[in-house]
């Protein structure tokens, strides 16, 4: 069995795949920009197949100011003048992210995250709402959004099966070139150090207030939330 440091590394680094990989594809589509380039204040809304909400709504929804989504709008529709992007898209992306893994699984769970519409396509709206949460949220907040995306059947519960697919997912799109090299049972061992850690009352599920506890005495975890606040 690990030991409690290797353990504490073990959820930490979930939560940093999380949002190392999340803030990565956010990048790629343009809502990311970390350049100094000056643009124009004028927001250009060309012909596309679907065109966000209103700046104003989506002010008063995200923590990003009118000027800030009229940048992440300009970056967006570069890279998807669609206004749209569906599973494959994340797969194709993932891919290309971890060209010695199969990213293919983990993607397929993101974007279900991503997707809160759950109708297969995930729009400007949807990226701004997690891109919110992710650099200006609250801790429960990214908490809470991380937790969604464990929860694969969407029932308020991570049970072990759910936990051991996201796992394994995660070892997958890493590759077979990690150091040190993972065992073959890696995952199961990882996901009974979580629910060791994480379910309370030992009735074999986390719920979402027992991750957020969990979580929230994990000092790495913690601090692994707060990589990201300054990158807008």
């Amino acid at each position: 069995m690990w030991t409690e440091g290797e353990s504490e590394g073990l959820q930490t680094l979930g939560i940093v795949v999380v949002l190392c990989s999340s803030l990565k594809l956010l990048h790629y589509l343009g809502l990311i920009d970390l350049s100094d380039d000056k643009i124009e204040d004028e927001l250009e809304m060309t012909t596309v197949c679907h065109r966000p909400e209103g700046l104003e709504q989506l002010e008063a929804q995200t923590n990003f100011t009118k000027r800030e989504l009229q940048v992440l709008y300009r970056g967006f529709k570069n890279e998807c003048p669609s206004g749209v992007v569906n599973e494959e898209t994340f797969k194709q992306i993932y891919a290309q992210f971890f060209p010695h893994g199969d990213a293919s699984m983990y993607a397929h769970y993101l974007f279900n995250a991503f997707d809160t519409a759950q109708n297969g396509s995930v729009k400007f709206e949807d990226f701004v709402m997690a891109l919110s949460i992710l650099l200006r949220g609250t801790v429960h907040e990214k908490l809470r959004w991380t937790f969604n995306l464990y929860d694969i059947n969407k029932d308020g519960y991570i049970n072990k099966e759910e936990m051991m697919d996201i796992v394994k997912a995660i070892y997958d799109m890493m590759g077979k070139y990690t150091y040190p090299v993972l065992k073959e049972d890696a995952p199961r061992q990882h996901v009974e150090v979580f629910f060791q850690k994480m379910d309370k009352n030992k009735d074999g599920v986390v719920t979402l207030d027992e991750f957020i506890e969990s979580c929230q005495e994990d000092d790495n975890i913690m601090r692994s939330l707060q990589l990201f606040e300054n990158v807008m």
